[in-house]
């Protein structure tokens, strides 16, 4: 199984999407610090995730959240969350 996230920083409204075929190692390893790109924004929450069957999938699915029309279905899916910290 793979997983596609997405981290938010507690501290800054930093968002990071990813992929992985293990969430809980990969979640230990941002807020870990072994994450170069996200070291600055440590420590982080997962806010989303999905299981994909394979790592292609995974692949693609991270690719479109990335975008416009992905980071809108994420706004849609996460509107509650968002009400939720405040």
């Amino acid at each position: 199984m793979f997983y596609v996230y997405v981290l938010k920083g507690r501290s800054r409204s930093y968002f990071y999407t990813g992929c992985t075929n293990d969430l809980k190692k990969r979640f230990a390893e941002h807020n870990g610090k072994m994450v170069r790109s996200t070291i600055p924004y440590v420590p982080f929450d997962i806010i989303y995730y999905e299981a994909c069957l394979n790592g292609v999938d995974a692949y693609r699915r991270e690719k479109y959240l990335k975008t416009r029309l992905g980071k809108s279905y994420l706004r849609k899916r996460l509107k509650n969350w968002e009400d939720k910290l405040a």
